[in-house]
C-alpha cells in the first residue's frame, strides 16, 4: 500500500474516532476512505464494522452502571441484536457487488437524513409513545420485531445504527438518556460482533486496511475524550452534516454520472 493511502486511512480513522466520541457519524469518513483506497464495497462495509466495534465496546463498558437498572431486559436486547446482526451480515454477503455499489449513495442518504433529523425524530416519538405501551403483549411483540429490523439494518450497513437504535428506545418508552446510550451501545456492540464473526468466516474483512483504521479510530477517540468538553457540540454536528451530505452527493454523482 502506498504511503499516501496508508496516511489517508490512518487520518480517516483518527477523524472518525473523534466524531464517534463526541457526536457520532464517524462512518461517513471511514467507509468512503476504505473505498478510496481500493477496497471493494462489500469488504469496505465489513471492514468498517470491524474498525468501529472497539468504540461500541468501550462505550458500553463506560455505561455499565446505567445498564444495571435494565438487567431484566438486557437478555432480550442481546438475543435480538445477535439474531438481527447475523441476518443483516448474511444478506450483505448475498448481495452482488454491483447491486451494493448502486445502493451505497441511497444508504448514505438514509443515514444522513437520520443523523440530521435524529433529535427531532426522538422528540416526536417521545410525544407519540404511550406511557404504558410496554405492558401490552402486542406492543411487546411489535417492539421486538422492530428491534430485530433495526439490528438487521445494522448488520447489513453499520452507518446510522446508533441513531436508529436510540429512536427505537424512545419509541418503546425509555427516558433516561444515560441508560439509553448504554443500551444503544450494547445493541451496536452485539450486532457488530456477530456480524464481524460472519464476515471473518466469509473472508470479507481486509485486515491490513482495517487495522490501520482501527488504530487511528482508537487514537482519535482517546484524543476526543480529552478535549470534547471544549468543542461546541452544535459545530461538530454541523461539520458532520456538511461532510455526510457532500460525500453522499459525490456518490450520487459518481453513480449516475451527473
Amino acid at each position: 500500500m502506498p504511503l499516501t493511502e496508508l496516511l489517508l486511512l490512518f487520518a480517516a480513522g483518527v477523524i472518525s474516532g473523534m466524531l464517534n466520541a463526541v457526536a457520532g457519524g464517524g462512518s461517513f469518513i471511514s467507509f468512503p476512505a476504505l473505498l478510496l483506497v481500493g477496497v471493494p464495497p462489500i469488504s469496505a462495509n465489513a471492514t468498517n464494522t470491524f474498525a468501529a466495534c472497539s468504540g461500541y465496546l468501550s462505550g458500553t463498558w463506560a455505561f455499565r452502571h446505567d445498564l444495571t437498572a435494565h438487567k431484566k431486559q438486557l437478555p432480550v436486547y442481546i438475543s435480538l441484536s445477535l439474531i438481527g446482526g447475523v441476518i443483516g451480515a448474511w444478506l450483505l454477503l448475498q448481495t452482488p457487488e454491483d447491486s451494493f455499489s448502486t445502493a451505497i449513495p441511497w444508504l448514505l442518504l438514509f443515514a444522513s437524513i437520520l443523523f440530521i433529523s435524529g433529535n427531532q425524530l426522538n422528540k416526536l416519538l417521545r410525544k407519540l409513545s404511550p406511557a404504558d405501551n410496554k405492558r401490552q403483549w402486542h406492543a411487546i411483540i411489535g417492539s421486538g420485531a422492530l428491534l430485530l429490523g433495526v439490528c438487521i439494518y445494522g448488520g447489513f450497513f453499520n452507518a446510522g445504527l446508533g441513531i436508529i437504535a436510540l429512536s427505537y428506545l424512545v419509541l418503546i418508552g425509555h427516558t433516561n438518556i444515560n441508560a439509553m446510550n448504554g443500551i444503544k451501545l450494547l445493541i451496536s456492540s452485539c450486532v457488530s460482533l456477530i456480524a464481524i464473526a460472519v464476515f471473518i468466516y466469509d473472508g470479507a474483512i481486509v485486515w491490513y486496511e482495517g487495522s490501520i483504521l482501527l488504530v487511528g479510530s482508537l487514537l482519535g477517540g482517546y484524543v476526543a475524550a480529552q478535549v470534547s468538553r471544549r468543542i461546541p457540540q452544535q459545530r461538530i454536528r454541523q461539520l458532520i452534516i456538511f461532510t455526510s451530505l457532500s460525500i453522499t452527493a459525490y456518490f450520487f454523482i459518481d453513480l449516475y454520472q451527473l
